[in-house]
This record gives C-alpha cells, sequence and structure tokens, in this order.
C-alpha cells in the first residue's frame, strides 16, 4: 500500500512545487479527493461569512435514484465489481450509537480532520506537534502532525455546545491515534473513518442520512466540498490548512457555532448565511 493513501488530504501546495517532477510518487485516489480553494468562507464578523458561491455543490436530486459501488476495501481502491443501486432511504444500521443522556437535545456537528484541524505528512515537520508511528505492509513509518492554530480553543466549544463526531476519510489506523492526542476532552462521543464513506465518483463522501440523527440537526464542517455533496445544506466550509501559523478561522467559526446550537433547524440560519 502507498503509504499517502492512508491519509485522504489535499496536496500541500509547497510540496506539490517539490514533487513536480515525480507524480508517481502522489496517491491518485487522494489526489481527486479534495480540492484547495483560495480563499476561507468566513472573515472575522460574527459568523465571519464571505462569498459562498465558490463552495455550493448541487446535491442529488432526492426523487431519483444513485448508483454508488458498494463501500471500498481497507486499501482505498474503487471496487472493481459492477455499480449497484442504491435508493433513497435509511440504512439498516446507522452509523451512530443512540445519543448519549449527556446529549440528548443537542444538534449534531460532524467534524473533519485532515487539513481541517490539522495537517500532516510523511515528511519530517521541524514543528510537529504530534509525530504517529503508523505500520504499512510490515514497515513502521512516521507520521508527522500539525495542529491548526486555536484548535484546542474550538474543540473544547463544540464539546460543552453538540454532541460532536469525527468523520475521516483517512484510515483507522492513522487517524484514530491522532485523535486520542488531539481530542484531550473526550469531545468526539465518536469516530468514524475511511470505510463509513460512501464511494461515489472517485469521492469519498460522508452520506450524513447514515448516521442516524435529524438531519434538521446535523451540521457538517469541511474543507472538502465532494466530502458532503450529497448534503451541502448542511455544511460549514472552512479553508484547506496546511501550516500557517497565524490563521484563525477556527477562533472566528466559534460565533456561528454558538448560534447554530441554539437552532431547533439549522437549515434556516445556513440558508440565510448563505443568500447574504
Amino acid at each position: 500500500m502507498d503509504n499517502t493513501s492512508i491519509i485522504t488530504q489535499v496536496a500541500n501546495p509547497k510540496e506539490e512545487e517539490n514533487n513536480s517532477t515525480s507524480p508517481d510518487k502522489v496517491s491518485q485516489s487522494n489526489s481527486s479527493l479534495k480540492k484547495q480553494r483560495s480563499r476561507s468562507i468566513f472573515s472575522p464578523f460574527f459568523c465571519c461569512f464571505r462569498n459562498y458561491n465558490d463552495y455550493h455543490v448541487e446535491a442529488p436530486a432526492t426523487n431519483k435514484t444513485l448508483t454508488l459501488p458498494p463501500t471500498p476495501e481497507e486499501n482505498g481502491s474503487p471496487p472493481k465489481c459492477d455499480p449497484v443501486q442504491v435508493f433513497p432511504g435509511p440504512p439498516a444500521k446507522f452509523l451512530l450509537p443512540e445519543v448519549s443522556i449527556s446529549d440528548y437535545g443537542k444538534n449534531c456537528v460532524v467534524i473533519d480532520l485532515d487539513e481541517t484541524l490539522v495537517h500532516s505528512s510523511f515528511k519530517p515537520i521541524s514543528n510537529a506537534d504530534f509525530i504517529v508511528p503508523v505500520e504499512i505492509d510490515g514497515t513502521v513509518h512516521q507520521v508527522y502532525v500539525l495542529k491548526r492554530p486555536h484548535v484546542d480553543e474550538f474543540l473544547q466549544k463544540m464539546g460543552e455546545l453538540f454532541e460532536c463526531v469525527l468523520f475521516t476519510a483517512s484510515l483507522a489506523k492513522y487517524a484514530d491515534p491522532v485523535a486520542d492526542l488531539l481530542d484531550q476532552w473526550s469531545v468526539f462521543r465518536a469516530r468514524l473513518f475511511r470505510e463509513s464513506c460512501v464511494f461515489h465518483r472517485g469521492n469519498y463522501v460522508k452520506d450524513l442520512s447514515r448516521l442516524g440523527r435529524e438531519l434538521s440537526k446535523v451540521i457538517i464542517i469541511d474543507n472538502s466540498p465532494a466530502s458532503y455533496i450529497f448534503h451541502p445544506e448542511n455544511a460549514v466550509p472552512v479553508q484547506s490548512w496546511f501550516d500557517d501559523m497565524a490563521d484563525t478561522e477556527l477562533l472566528d467559526l466559534i460565533p456561528l457555532f454558538e448560534g447554530l446550537s441554539k437552532e431547533e433547524d439549522v437549515y434556516s440560519l445556513l440558508q440565510s448565511l448563505r443568500d447574504r
């Protein structure tokens, strides 16, 4: 297995420039998953919204069937069998357990990992916050992890306001130990990895209808529009982050989420902000 295929992330522009003569070293499956955007959707003003049009993704029509392959195997390769028809409707088994007593009545926020909360690299990073050993094909590799500025404050606040779920398209062998180190406050009530995604048109999509939560009470924060293509109306997009230590986006988002935590139906507030 290519070691880069365990992490689903946007390619760092700096690393792309350095590796421009060796494109075969970049995982083809990863490069198609997340597209870097030129600017953040938020600015430091309450809800901090900028122009949303750059991030808008058309949702599939609810009265049509979706042709989706089966869930991908751990190696991340697209399934080789013929596509199967998946009809709209709840799955036989939801991804999340029943809501705990402590989270009863709270909205659910689904939080991405790579390029949203952290940036990871197999290349040494001098100021890495974590170094995580990951075994791949019998060899242990070191993954260097940088925390996004203000991630600690952001996660603590999210844990107070919401039922929080980590949902990443990366493999658990990498993402689980990173989450252990990142989440010192047990903010994440559940962790979902690549096998919980739907492989759709070359992307790992996080299908919120499979969570087992009322969609009007679910928000997803992610740097990749492809990740929430089935439910763009539930999304709070963020800019992909690599190593800008002056970044304040997570801090700027807190007022927005304080407002969303009080909404009985998150669609109305998110739609009104998109309309701006």
